[in-house]
Parts: C-alpha cells; structure tokens; sequence
C-alpha cells in the first residue's frame, strides 16, 4: 500500500518512470485522484502495476485474480494489459472505494472484463473453487488486510493453474517486518513474518521478493 519504492530517491524514481511504457491517461487520472485521498497510501505503486501487466503480457494471460481492489488502480491496469476476450475476478467489500474503481474501469473502457464480488474475499475464494474455477486463473495478485494473507494464499494456490504467478504486496509492512514482534505488535506482524519464512521451504512455489513499492513477493506455481 504505497504510491512509490521505499529508499529510492524520487528523482531516480521519476526517471526511470520516463523511461518505461508510459503510464495510461486513465492510469494517471486515477493516480491523482487516490493521492488526494485520505488513505491514498493504499493504492498500488505504479511500477508495480507495471511489473505485474509486463508479466502478464509475457505470460500471455487471460485470466486475472485480485483480493483488494480499493479504488481500482491495479484491476484497471491488468485489464488494460489483458486481450479482449480476458477476465478478471475482483474481491473487495467497500462500496465506496469500488465505485471510484468502477469509474476507472469505464473511463478505460475496461469495465467488461471486469466481475466484482462485493463480500469478504475469503467466502468469495470459497465460492469459485465450489463453481468449478480451480486453476483456471494466470495470475492472481494479493493486496488486502495481511492477518488473512496465508488463507488468501491457500485459495490462490487451488485457483491458480501450475506455471501461473500469485503476486503479493505489502510483504515489508514500511519495514516494520523486519523488526521483532512484541506485545504491542498488531498480530498481523507476526503472522506475516512466519508467512515470509515459510514460502522458501514451500515446495509447491518458487518464490521471488523485490523491493518494488514496499515490497512484491511473486511465486510462481509449480
């Protein structure tokens, strides 16, 4: 959840914003509009957008996953990058974040590759495996409250075809993961750290983090 890289100097940041695919008008709009908002630290950074459409186009993907959408600056990106015929399915429970994200998606023109499930995520995830979607997404990109992060894993793991990417945000929480856990840490520290521990010993992944936005961890499924 943040508009740019820790540590990168924003200079060095707009530069090599400049040098990449351009950022889309609709992009940029929104961009803007969730700066301005109170919580606009829980978008998206956009090199991290970029990263994941680059991927997907690479991949060649079709089908999409988010768990977090809020005002829909990820969703809107993919959409982009996906071809006519891609799908995303998008969980989120705030209506009045989705609405913006909703305006996005139409001002890209994008809002019919586009299913939003307006309920916890988790009963969403539960519903797709039970309507026969097990592996039939390419990627699937996690960026929602972080004490549920190894459940929304566990789903993504089913949904996610072998050779597909899980991408998650937010795995350096500002830097605080790194710090040990004490009485008054949120518990969602320490479920994180043992998370993080965990997947290079997971042999169902092949795990990757970069330090892009406040920390990409991408796993590709086996």
């Amino acid at each position: 959840m943040t508009l740019h890289t820790h540590n990168i100097d924003p200079a060095l940041t707009d530069y090599l914003r400049n040098i990449s695919e351009p950022e889309h008008p609709a992009l940029a709009a929104l961009r803007a509009r969730s700066a301005g908002h109170r919580l606009g630290k829980m978008a998206i950074a956009p090199e991290q957008a970029a990263l994941l459409t680059w991927l997907a186009r690479l991949m060649r993907a079709e089908r999409y996953l988010e768990i977090g959408v809020f005002t829909g600056y990820s969703s809107t990106a993919m959409a982009l990058a996906l071809p006519e015929h891609g799908r995303i399915s998008a969980c989120d429970i705030n209506v009045s974040f989705t609405d913006i994200a909703r305006q996005s998606w139409a001002d890209a023109g994008v809002a019919h590759k586009i299913s939003l499930y307006l309920q916890p995520a988790l009963l969403t995830l539960a519903e797709l495996l039970e309507q026969g979607e097990a592996l039939s997404y390419d990627i699937a990109f996690i960026d929602a409250d972080k004490a549920p992060t190894p459940q929304y894993y566990e789903y993504c793991l089913q949904l996610v075809r072998p050779g597909g990417l899980i991408a998650i945000d937010n795995i350096l929480l500002g830097g605080r993961v790194m710090q040990p856990a004490d009485s008054h840490s949120p518990p969602s520290l320490r479920i994180l750290q043992d998370f993080n521990a965990a997947l290079p010993h997971d042999p169902r992944i092949v795990p990757i983090t970069l330090p892009v936005g406040d920390g990409l961890t991408l796993l590709l499924k086996k």
